[in-house]
């Protein structure tokens, strides 16, 4: 082992000295110490280190100082020449100023066979950077050294490698571990220089490419001046494509001009993609192709009723405008285009009706091209007007697709789910609807996309929704009102047996000699499974039937065919969802049987009164708007003054009032149940029950007029569901009677009435019959 030897300790900062090189070194404070300590103590040598940040280094070099003076930037240095590694062992006192440490001089092993081939393998990759470096000058220099130790010491000086890199090396007194880290280091970065070239050469090339191209498309625009064609590649076609295509004059006009400024104009202009597909985009709409309508009125509605039962105002209303198309073509007078020519009707109706479909069989019907615009959640005025062209990935509007897929000008366009559509920051769809859906305006409209007219007059537009309420008032002026109030009983087993279990057993691969389903059975499903006004979920339910026959059909001891009727309906569906309630519901006295309208269609509505002693007053549950919560205080206003009039103990009404519309968690708002609250507290207050047969709707004043309202139809269909036989309605809703459909009124009691008193007459139990039962 080596003996310790004192050494001034020179700690560098930013370089890590390995042996055999030969650095130039800044003098600040410390450093001068330690070299004067060097020269006048120590022959001239001193140990150089790195300084770490968490620790004191434990290995260094000896230096030799070379020469003492100013380095080229005019501050004062030196140059130094490392020599041996040495290990400090710990610091020391000595003279001078500079940091004294004790260190163990360290030699380098023997060089073996496996040392050789490690340093064999490091130089080749060492030579092999500095060529992709240029560094031919050091080349040689390396091709000449023999010791292994030095050569990996020459990594002091690899610009490549890690300042941490440097310190671990110099840490590693073995030359085979010391060569083993330089090979790796060395492969990974030649693999990185590797995919460097690559990534620069291919830059290169596209640079290269693109001003080759630029040379040789100037040289083109110059042979094509020189020769008098200077239209660029392209356009030609554009010009001729226009010039073939049936347009309009006025769209003529302007894709010529666009076609000129693709002419006047280079390839690198970045205008050009627009102006291309602009131009592609007018010329595959159906500028001037239109279908012929059907001529046959029987034919049209055999097909509307074909594949709908039921809806016979819409049908009508197609009808009608078929006919009168047809007569003005008889007479020789315009039928296409122009301005009001085209009908825009609104189907409003709960859901599962058929009002979508229906925009399918009309089209049909008709003998027109159809296409489908969603607009639920459209919150963008650009999906309906399209985007400023000026706009990067610009697109026209719906309407101007919906024209493209259906190939003709004058299709049947099916704006579905039209109350669903929303606002924001980004503008009102419903807004921009007004001149699409206007048959005086829309024969003129403009895209922001095409900014070209746009005639739509002749586009027979079929808008869906659920709910009138959110369709904005402007929107709805604009287009003819069809209200679609949902099936009664016996539609929809008509329907059932028609439409939806044919397409049931396709689904399952049934067939009627497998599986056979009664009337009755169907008539239970709608009657006590579901409570809906279309009738999607009995299609589910019927889908659910036969997917368990199918099941069952996989046993080959199953009779065939299996019968599904009323009594062998439980195995398949399970139990009745639905059971009338009215009965339970009002078998004590302050509970009274309304009708509503919800976006579903019409449902039964229970309102109960409760009174407890208090402070005289009116507590209102069950998640009420302001005007339902106003029907109520003027329903009890009514009630207290009137009660002499009634019977009612005026005493009975001074304590705190609890009026509560189950269920809670639904919000209900609308006047219609006022003539409900005031027979809830009339009950109430005389401790006489609701008749439970009883149902009614109508707003009422404060003087106990009954005023009318609307949803009759859907009420008295919802009164017949739950099992009502008498309904109170309005008197002046009377008129509205005769859209109600036979079956309906043929199993209700419907009795108009203009004041509340007539309903509070006939609808409360006898007061001895109370007496009797209590």
């Amino acid at each position: 082992m080596s003996t310790l030897q004192t050494f001034p300790v020179l700690a560098l900062q930013d370089v890590v000295v390995l042996p055999g090189m030969v650095v130039p070194i800044e003098l600040d404070d410390a450093a001068r110490a330690a070299v004067d300590a060097a020269r006048t103590s120590n022959d001239d040598r001193l140990l150089v280190a790195p300084r770490l940040e968490d620790r004191y280094a434990t290995h260094g070099v000896i230096a030799t100082i070379q020469q003492v003076g100013r380095l080229p930037s005019g501050e004062p240095g030196a140059v130094i020449k490392a020599g041996q590694r040495a290990h400090i062992q710990g610091g020391v006192t000595g003279p001078g100023a500079a940091l004294w440490v004790e260190a163990e001089l360290i030699d380098d092993a023997p060089v073996t066979d496996a040392v050789r081939e490690l340093a064999a393998e490091y130089k080749g990759m060492l030579v092999t950077i500095l060529q992709k470096r240029n560094a031919w000058q050091v080349v040689d220099s390396v091709q000449r050294m023999t010791d292994p130790g030095a050569l990996a010491d020459t990594a002091g000086y690899a610009s490549y490698l890690e300042q941490e890199q440097k310190r671990q090396l110099l840490e590693t007194p073995e030359v085979a571990l010391r060569l083993s880290l330089l090979i790796e280091w060395a492969r990974a970065y030649l693999a990185e220089a590797e995919v460097n070239e690559k990534i620069s050469e291919s830059v290169q090339d596209s640079i290269d490419k693109n001003q080759r191209e630029f040379v040789l498309r100037q040289q083109l625009a110059t042979i094509r001046k020189e020769l008098g064609d200077d239209e660029p590649e392209g356009t030609q076609d554009y010009r001729a494509r226009v010039e073939e295509a049936d347009l309009p004059e006025d769209v003529r006009k302007a894709a010529m001009r666009e076609v000129g400024k693709l002419e006047r104009g280079s390839d690198q202009n970045p205008e050009a993609g627009y102006i291309r597909t602009w131009l592609d985009t007018v010329l595959e709409l159906p500028w001037g192709v239109k279908t012929h309508d059907a001529t046959d009125i029987a034919t049209a509605r055999t097909v509307l009723d074909a594949d709908h039962h039921g809806l016979d105002d819409v049908k009508d209303r197609i009808v009608e405008y078929l006919a009168v198309r047809a007569r003005r073509a008889d007479r020789g007078m315009e039928v296409v285009g122009g301005r009001g020519s085209g009908a825009v009707m609104a189907l409003v109706g709960p859901p599962g009706v058929g009002k979508t479909s229906l925009g399918e069989s009309v089209a049909r019907a008709l003998g027109r091209n159809f296409v489908r615009v969603a607009l639920g959640g459209v919150r963008d005025e650009a999906e309906i007007r399209g985007h400023r062209r000026t706009y990067v990935g610009a697109l026209p509007g719906r309407l101007v697709r919906a024209l493209g897929e259906a190939g003709s000008m004058n299709p049947v366009v099916l704006l579905d789910e039209i109350d669903k559509v929303g606002a924001d920051y980004r503008g009102d769809p419903a807004a921009a609807l007004l001149e699409v859906l206007d048959p005086a305006q829309n024969h003129t409209f403009r895209d922001h996309y095409l900014d070209l007219d746009l005639d739509l007059s002749d586009v027979l537009f079929l808008a869906t929704a659920n709910v009138i309420e959110t369709i904005p008032q402007a929107l709805l002026d604009r287009m003819e009102l069809v209200q679609l109030d949902g099936y009664t009983e016996d539609d929809k087993v008509q329907i059932a047996r028609r439409y939806l279990a044919p397409r049931q057993l396709e689904q399952a691969a049934l067939t009627t000699d497998e599986v056979e389903v009664t009337d009755e059975a169907l008539r239970e499903i709608a009657a006590s499974y579901t409570r809906e006004a279309g009738v999607r979920q009995m299609e589910r339910l019927l889908a659910k039937v036969f997917r368990k026959v199918t099941t069952r059909l996989t046993d080959p001891d199953v009779a065939q065919p299996v019968v599904v009727d009323e009594k062998t309906l439980v195995d398949f569906i399970g139990r009745p969802r639905f059971i009338p309630e009215s009965e339970e519901r009002t078998a004590v006295p302050g509970v009274s049987t309304g009708l509503a309208v919800t976006g579903l269609g019409g449902d039964v509505l229970f309102i109960e009164a409760s009174a407890y002693a208090g402070e005289r007053g009116l507590v209102i549950t069950g998640q009420l708007g302001d005007v339902m919560k106003e029907s109520a205080q003027i329903a009890l206003t009514y009630v207290r003054s009137h009660a002499a009039e009634i019977g009612i103990d005026a005493e009975t009404l001074e304590r705190s009032i609890h009026l509560h519309v189950p269920a809670g968690a639904v919000p209900k708002d609308g006047p219609s149940a006022g003539v409900t609250m005031v027979t809830a507290l009339v009950s109430l207050a005389l401790g006489r029950n609701v008749r439970a047969d009883v149902g009614m709707t109508g707003e009422v004043t404060l003087n106990g007029r009954v005023l009318p309202i609307g949803g009759v139809k859907q009420k008295l269909m919802a009164a017949q569901r739950a099992g009502l036989t008498t309904v109170f309605i309005p008197a002046r809703n009377e008129v509205d009677l005769v859209d109600v459909p036979d079956e309906v009124l043929a199993q209700l009691d419907v009795r108009p009435v203009a004041d509340v008193a007539e309903i509070l007459t006939l609808a409360l139990e006898p007061a001895e019959e109370v007496t009797a039962a209590a």
